[in-house]
């Protein structure tokens, strides 16, 4: 189910994830967060921001990224989680944009990306930098949103 993935991550590389999830909240103060389903699923993945270790036109940025369980696709999770880590940057950290990108073919996340009131940005479309020339998964669209503007107290 990892069709939008280089590949399934080993149990050591899955830990190595985990790791940097912690060292990111320790350095950042913010990250990805798990994903509890109450009842049914103690972890069915994460969801939050991260900083992108790569750099890009668009970079240094926060994204707000997501990964779930195949099972638990399409009962709203990801953008449930994805709104409340939206607010959270830009309530909490004051962040004045936040990015999202994935590969072209998947819909469903970029679905959740307009839900999100995300828009695309076709001039920021990238080449991943982690994966080779020629891989199927190396070209992403890339989308963004700006912080809301509040209305001025009357």
């Amino acid at each position: 189910m990892a069709e939008h993935l280089p590949a399934p991550l080993s149990r050591a590389q899955s830990d190595a994830v985990a790791e940097r999830i912690g060292a990111h909240f320790a350095q950042h103060g913010f990250g990805l967060w798990a994903v509890e389903v109450a009842g049914v699923a103690p972890f069915a993945g994460f969801v939050g921001l991260s900083i992108p270790r790569f750099a890009a036109r668009f970079t240094p940025c926060v994204e707000v990224g997501w990964r779930l369980a195949a099972e638990h696709w399409g009962h709203g999770y990801a953008t449930e989680g994805a709104r409340a880590a939206l607010a959270y940057g830009f309530d909490r950290l004051g962040l004045a944009e936040i990015v999202a990108f994935t590969v072209p073919a998947n819909e469903r996340s970029r679905q959740v990306m307009a839900r999100l009131g995300m828009t695309r940005d076709p001039d920021g479309d990238f080449d991943h930098p982690a994966l080779p020339e020629g891989h199927r998964l190396r070209r992403h669209v890339l989308y963004r949103i700006a912080r809301p503007q509040r209305p001025s107290p009357g």
